[in-house]
C-alpha cells in the first residue's frame, strides 16, 4: 500500500509496534505532521482490512488505538515506491476478559492475548510477509499460538494457523473468538493468562 508521504521516515524499522500514542516511543511521534500520517496509515490499512473481510465498518483505526491497551505490529517494505516505503500489512493484538467454554463446555473466565485483526494486502499475501509479521509478534509478546484467541478468523487466517503452527482442532464457543485445543493446559481449565 503505497502513501504521498516517507513510510520509511515514519517507520524507521521494518516492523514497528505501535502503542496507544501511535508510536513506539519514537521522537517523530510527538510531532504533530507524523502523528497524523501515521494515524492515516493505520485508518487506510483498517478499511481495507474490513473490505477484505466483507465487515460492515473497520474494526482497526488510529482513534480506537488511541483508546486502548492495544499493540499494531506494522511491516513495511523500505524499497517501494521510488524508494519511500510501502505498508504490507499489520497485526492486532489485544488482552480481553472472555468467558469460554472448555472441552467439557465448562464455563472458564481468562484473559489471554488475542489476535484482533490481521491483514496483508492483496498484492503482497503468499510472500511470506504474513508470517514474518506473525512470528514477530509472537517474539515480542513472547505467546505461543495455541494459548491465544482468535477474534472472528477468516477461512485463510485460520488455514494460515493450521500450515504454520499446526493449529486445527477448535474447541467450540459461543462468542466470535476461536481458541484451539492447547489452549486449555489442563482439565481444570487452567488457561494462559494475559501478560501486559
Amino acid at each position: 500500500m503505497e502513501f504521498p508521504f516517507d513510510i520509511n521516515n515514519l517507520f524507521p524499522e521494518r516492523i514497528s509496534t505501535l502503542d496507544r500514542n501511535l508510536g513506539s516511543g519514537c521522537e517523530a511521534s510527538r510531532r504533530p505532521e507524523p502523528q497524523d500520517q501515521i494515524a492515516t496509515v493505520i485508518n487506510e490499512l483498517g478499511r481495507a482490512s474490513a473490505q477484505a473481510q466483507q465487515l460492515a465498518a473497520p474494526i482497526t483505526s488510529a482513534s480506537k488505538l488511541r483508546y486502548s491497551n492495544h499493540h499494531l505490529f506494522l511491516l513495511k517494505e523500505g524499497e517501494g515506491n521510488g524508494g519511500r516505503g510501502v505498508v504490507v500489512g499489520f497485526l492486532k493484538v489485544g488482552c480481553k476478559k472472555l468467558c469460554l467454554l472448555d472441552r467439557r463446555d465448562a464455563h472458564v473466565e481468562a484473559e489471554p492475548l488475542c489476535v484482533l485483526d490481521f491483514y496483508v494486502t492483496d498484492a503482497m499475501q503468499r510472500h511470506g510477509y504474513g508470517l514474518e509479521l506473525f512470528d514477530f509478534m509472537l517474539r515480542h509478546r513472547q505467546a505461543e499460538p495455541a494459548l491465544m484467541a482468535y477474534d472472528r478468523p477468516s477461512a485463510k487466517f485460520l488455514s494460515f494457523l493450521a500450515k504454520h503452527y499446526s493449529q486445527t482442532e477448535r474447541v467450540p464457543q459461543v462468542n466470535n473468538f476461536v481458541v484451539f485445543c492447547g489452549f486449555f493446559l489442563n482439565g481444570q481449565g487452567k488457561v494462559n493468562l494475559c501478560t501486559k
